[in-house]
Order: structure tokens, then sequence, then C-alpha cells
């Protein structure tokens, strides 16, 4: 995860050294976000019947294959296949759904939440590494190297998912009455749209992911603008990945403890505030710096946040499925800061519009999360979130299949 949230930091360079402009990298960005978008509910379906180990490996290996065609690209094709299509299907098999899937199969419903913000603060823990390493690669050797380099780091993830995949022998809860658990895949994803809880926060997702991928792709060229340092779109990155840290510990934390559905709003309005609060003025290198701390600290907080809330609703069988249906809608949000920045970008020249939509935005679904979560509307009955001991020993590995 850290290696795509790092991305953003080759787009000035790239787009110098290989003629191509702001719109195209970010329409690279934009198809990486839709192709993970629309094949996460098809992986984790995958995951369900084969096992995570086979999807964990390939993706890592994928995503090394698509990091060398990045370095060596001499066009916008290989751009767009690379950091796009490739890198897309890659964290479709390796990123949040599939590992906060995984968690959630080997550990207790007690500790559930808190072990979720853990492996979310993981992927920030990757961003502190990239981000670095990336910029002082490209700024002493080339952008090249830098992306080479990431291509390395992504090697790195082999050995961690043949560990993961030990997860596959561990067996599932005996599915609850009403849960997605006894279902087919199919009624799973029918049972999911019809849960209007389900739906509020997958909406809630796209905007999620419209301001995250706005400023990972965006902030390096905006500060560029500004006439700031190169190096302090590496550091704020890696700021942001240190917040999230924190972050992602603390809303695991406090998702085993408050309404999930609650935290979740209260962190879209508050960091639409941060957003709005930063934009408005010219940047500092100070401004920046607390900028990235404070929207690090509410990052990938909503990862935890959703993966648990999705358990809680449908079981664990298809969680994996249902919570790709929810990322399909952030991802839609991420094509939409991706492309629609750089297109914004390049209509005003500027990125007043953008923000100023992000903001909105986020608010907007903030405060209609936090509606929903205090009513109470469309909540899946409580037999539905309930976990109940491990399935027989005869009853194998990945449970009863449908």
């Amino acid at each position: 995860m850290g290696l795509r949230q790092s991305l953003g930091l080759f787009m000035p360079p790239i787009t110098r050294g290989i003629g191509i402009t702001v719109t195209d990298f970010t329409t690279a960005v934009a198809v990486q976000n839709l192709a993970w978008g629309l094949l996460q509910p098809l992986a984790g379906a995958w995951a369900a019947r084969l096992g995570y180990r086979p999807l964990l490996l390939a993706g890592a290996a994928l995503y090394a294959a698509a990091l060398l065609l990045l370095a060596s690209a001499q066009g916008l094709l290989a751009v767009v296949l690379g950091a796009g299509v490739m890198v897309g299907a890659a964290l479709a098999c390796t990123g949040s759904a599939l590992t906060l899937s995984v968690a959630t199969r080997v550990v207790p419903p007690a500790s559930r939440s808190l072990v979720l913000g853990i492996v979310s603060a993981a992927g920030s823990l990757g961003a502190m590494v990239a981000a670095p390493l990336g910029q002082s690669l490209s700024a002493g050797f080339g952008w090249r190297w830098g992306v080479l380099g990431f291509a390395v780091l992504a090697l790195c993830m082999l050995p961690a998912a043949w560990v993961a995949g030990r997860a596959d022998k561990v067996p599932l809860p005996a599915p609850a009455a009403g849960s997605a658990d006894k279902a087919s895949a199919l009624q799973a994803v029918r049972q999911a749209l019809g849960t209007l809880p389900f739906v509020v926060m997958s909406l809630a997702y796209f905007v999620c992911g419209m301001q995250l991928v706005f400023i990972t792709t965006h902030l390096p060229t905006y500060l560029d603008l500004c006439g700031m340092d190169p190096m302090l779109s590496a550091q704020a990155l890696g700021v942001i990945g240190g917040f999230n840290v924190l972050g992602s510990l603390f809303f695991g934390w406090a998702g085993g403890r408050w309404n999930k559905q609650m935290l979740l709003g209260c962190m879209y309005v508050v960091r639409s505030f941060v957003l709005a609060g930063y934009f408005i003025t010219a940047p500092t290198p100070t401004s920046t710096l607390v900028f990235a701390g404070m929207m690090g600290f509410l990052w990938l907080g909503v990862a935890p946040l959703v993966s648990g809330s999705v358990a809680e609703m449908f079981g664990l069988r298809w969680q994996a499925m249902i919570q790709g249906v929810a990322f399909f809608s952030h991802q839609m949000g991420s094509f939409a800061g991706a492309f629609g920045g750089g297109v914004l970008f390049d209509w005003l020249g500027n990125y007043e519009l953008a923000w100023r939509v992000g903001v909105g935005l986020g608010l907007a679904a903030g405060i209609v999360q936090i509606v929903v979560a205090v009513s109470g509307w469309g909540q899946a009955p409580p037999a539905a979130r309930v976990d109940r001991g491990p399935l027989p020993a005869d009853r194998g590995a990945l449970g009863a299949r449908a």
C-alpha cells in the first residue's frame, strides 16, 4: 500500500521526461483505481473459493512486473499499462480488502477491530519507507531508478504473502442466522446492496477515495507549482504514513468501543475541514507538514472501520467480496480524484475548484453517514452480526461452500 500512495512523487519527472501531460499521468492513476475497484469483488470471491495464498502471491509478482514496465516506459501506453492496469490488478490481490480479511479470519471477535487497525497501520509504514527512498533515488539517479527501487520493495511482499496464506487453514465460524455466510456469492451481494447502512457506507467511501487519491496524486504537482522543494512532497507523504500508523491504531481501537458508522462520518467531516484549511492559504513547508500529519491521522483509519462493519453485518465467508463491493465505490471516487483533478488542473491551471469539490462532498458524505448511524435505519438484525464458535474440523479450512 505504501508503494501506491507514493506513486504521485514520480508525476513531475515522468511528465517532463517522456513528454506526457499531467492529465495523461493522472489518467493512468485513474485507470489503476478503476481496475482495482472492478477486480476487487472478484478477487474476494476467488479468495473464498481458492484461498488467500495464491492470490496474494500472484498479486505481489504482478506488482513487481508492473513497476518494471513503468521504469522502462517511453510513452503513455506503458505508463497506463504499468502504473494503471497492472498495478490496479495487483492491488486487488494484495490490498486492504484481502489483507484485512486475512486478519479478520485469524483473530477472535473481541480483538478484531484493534488488529484490523494494526494491519492498516502496516501499510502506512510502507509509505514511510517508500516515499523517501523513491524521492532520493529519483533525485540522485533519475526517476527510473526510483521506480526500480519500488519494484524491489514489491518483491519483498512475496514471503509475506506466503506466510499470510496460512489463514487458509483457519476454519470459519459457524454461520449466524441471517448472515451472508450461508448464501451464494450472488445472494450475498444482493443482501449487502439491500442493507441501507452498507449502501450509505459505500457511497461515503466514494468520497473517501476521491479525497485521498486527489492528495497523493496531485499534492506533489501542487507543491511544485508553488515553488516548494521537491523533497517536501516526499516528506509530506512520509509524514502522512507516520501519522497514519497512529490513526489506524486509534480508530481500530475506537471501532471496538463505539459505533463504527458514527466514527466514519466524523472522520469524513473533520478530514474535509483539514483539507479546506490547508488549501485556502498559500502553502509553506510548516503548513504542509502539519496538514500531512492531520490528514495522515485520518487516512487509513477508515479501513478497519469499514472492514469491521462488513464482518459484523454479513459474516466472514464473503467478507472480502462484500468489502470489495464497497471498495469498488471507493475506487470510483479514486478515479474521480485522480482524473478529475488532472482535468480541472489542465482546464483552469490551478486546483481551486478541485479542492472545493472535495471539501463539499466530504462534508455531505460525513453528515449523511452520521445521520444513518444515529437513526439506526436499516440496521442488520443482531443475529446476523454475531460470530459463533468454529466450524467442525471436517468442514475444511474454507468452510461450507454454497
